[in-house]
């Protein structure tokens, strides 16, 4: 499978899918005007890659600000991860980033743990 890489622009954030060390990461500010269609190869090539089975992956999302679209678009992304490990297929995670003082950030990680009732996002300070 091919690598999918996204060099990050004023409203866009980077992407830098790589198949073979089982890494996904998405960072930077994603509040551009096409979001649906931003995120739909993401989904695509994610749904492709999880169909292999017995993979560990990694998801690092590194945001510093994104809008409601973009947020829902990310919760997509955890959700296929979650379905993936929790039908057996392999292991997944994913590292939630922000700063010490985005409080917001902070908060958007702790409602996707809820939300999701998932036990494998992990809430990192820098």
């Amino acid at each position: 499978m091919e690598k999918l890489f996204i060099k990050k622009k004023e409203f866009v954030p980077e992407v830098n899918f790589d198949p073979a060390k089982g890494l996904l990461e998405v960072s930077g500010q994603s509040y551009h005007e096409y979001t649906a269609e931003f995120f739909e190869p993401l989904f695509v090539w994610v749904s492709k890659y999880l169909e292999e089975g017995g993979l560990n992956i990694t998801l690092n999302y590194k945001m510093t600000y994104f809008n409601t679209a973009s947020s829902k678009s990310f919760f997509k992304i955890i959700e296929m991860l979650q379905e993936y490990q929790e039908k057996g297929k392999g292991e997944a995670v994913v590292n939630w980033y922000y700063k010490k003082d985005d409080e917001d950030m902070l908060e958007t990680g702790e409602d996707f743990i809820s939300d999701s009732g998932w036990d494998k996002i992990n809430l990192i300070a820098y």
